[in-house]
């Protein structure tokens, strides 16, 4: 039985929505014979969706795309999301301090406490090393580097005063404004991460091409619908391209650029 899942902003106030997508996508897919799931996986392990040789279709964070789930992952299409801070397919990570904060720039958090959501996620410490490599001593910046294991915990983090900063995607910071605004409080935006290609719909590199091909296009097609558009607007979603697997070695460009700063771990 194969599997379809879109993690990476299954928050329960969106997922009803995420579940509406999926159906469409699911009815447009029906006439192609496909081995098509029933309906959206919520809640596994994403290492075990992500491997699992019965996968269908998911969404992956760029860093892993080009990094752990290399040559077994693809990008399908990826979404125009219309939440602030995003072009087109592109995304970027907001940089979070607390709001009474006296940080007014980037170079001024040298020696302040960050945490991240987790050392292989691109919005939470990839654009944020590659921000504050230009910056460091001797290869610190940071005077010690925690992991909250999500960016809602990042930012509550942020908002006790246990950390001094740290990055957001910026889908997750849009959703959270929107339906927990109290997640928000007692912090601020300090500035933007550079852009890069933003969180895709994957599938198996190895899965058939004409399978993929029929999932891209019903991707497409779905996301465009104007009968979808609140479902689509409850997602931040405003679209879709076809944006090649080349594209996301940008992600990987924020790494070798930090290294070749000599800054090559967010410590």
């Amino acid at each position: 039985m194969s599997i379809a899942s879109f993690p990476m902003y299954d928050f329960p106030e969106v997922r009803e929505a995420l579940d509406s997508l999926w159906a469409v996508l699911r009815n447009e897919l029906a006439s192609s014979n496909d081995d098509v799931p029933e309906a959206l996986m919520h809640d596994k392990p994403l290492d075990a969706i992500w491997s699992d040789k019965a996968l269908f279709v998911s969404q992956c964070c760029g860093y892993d795309l080009v990094n752990r789930h290399a040559g077994v992952l693809r990008p399908v299409v990826t979404p125009r999301y219309t939440a602030p801070g995003c072009d087109g397919p592109n995304y970027c990570s907001q940089i979070v301090v607390a709001e009474d904060s006296k940080i007014d720039e980037i170079a001024a958090v040298q020696r302040g406490v960050c945490v991240i959501n987790g050392f292989e996620s691109h919005s939470g410490m990839n654009a944020l090393r590659a921000l504050v490599a230009p910056f460091h001593q001797e290869g610190r910046f940071f005077s010690r580097v925690c992991v909250s294991g999500t960016h809602a915990a990042s930012l509550a983090a942020v908002a006790r005063g246990e950390a001094d900063i740290c990055a957001i995607d910026c889908v997750t910071h849009a959703l959270l404004a929107r339906h927990r605004p109290a997640a928000l409080a007692g912090t601020r935006i300090l500035c933007r991460s550079a852009s890069a290609p933003a969180i895709p719909f994957v599938t198996r590199i190895d899965r058939d091409e004409d399978i993929t091909r029929r999932l891209q296009g019903a991707i497409l097609t779905v996301l465009a619908d104007p009968a979808l558009s609140d479902v689509c607007e409850a997602l931040f979603i405003g679209g879709g391209e076809i944006v090649p697997l080349s594209a996301y070695d940008s992600i990987s460009e924020f790494e070798r650029e930090a290294a070749r700063r000599g800054y090559p771990l967010l410590c």
